[in-house]
């Protein structure tokens, strides 16, 4: 008994630490996001076919991700240091860049409650919330290169 004790606290305490780098946390969220977003593109151009079931499951998964966003815990005071694309203006107008936040939610949970019948309403959609992301990385990311 003893050892399984030591043991789920070791692993609780890993998993902890897996979480424990807000950088790490924040770019894995993104990119999570990006892998989303980019299987709804491949539906609106063309690349694969408009499957209704399979465009809910997509767009619950990004609303799932969009919940998981907590600002202040993925860029606290301090996170803009190191190997990150995050702005200073995140920090200098945190507000702003929550209400972002919220707004990608907002419209990703519109999305989710009204799923689209058909790949120009997938377009639709996509363009919302491609807009959003794109708003968002306008005023909160430093481009690369």
């Amino acid at each position: 008994m003893r050892k399984l004790v030591l043991a789920i606290s070791m692993l609780a305490l890993a998993a902890s630490a897996s979480l424990a780098d807000p950088i790490l946390d924040r770019q894995a969220l993104m990119k999570e996001r990006g892998k989303l977003a980019g299987q709804l593109s491949k539906v609106v151009k063309g690349e694969e076919d408009f499957d209704a079931a399979a465009v809910l499951t997509t767009l619950q998964a990004l609303q799932a991700n969009a919940e998981k966003f907590d600002a202040e815990k993925l860029f606290p005071a301090g996170s803009d240091k190191g190997d990150t694309t995050a702005a200073p203006k995140i920090w200098e107008d945190m507000p702003g860049f929550k209400a972002a936040a919220d707004k990608f939610l907002a419209n990703t949970k519109a999305a989710v409650a009204s799923p689209p019948d058909d790949v120009d309403g997938l377009k639709a959609q996509l363009n919302t919330l491609g807009g959003d992301c794109g708003a968002c990385h306008q005023s909160y990311r430093i481009k690369k290169g």
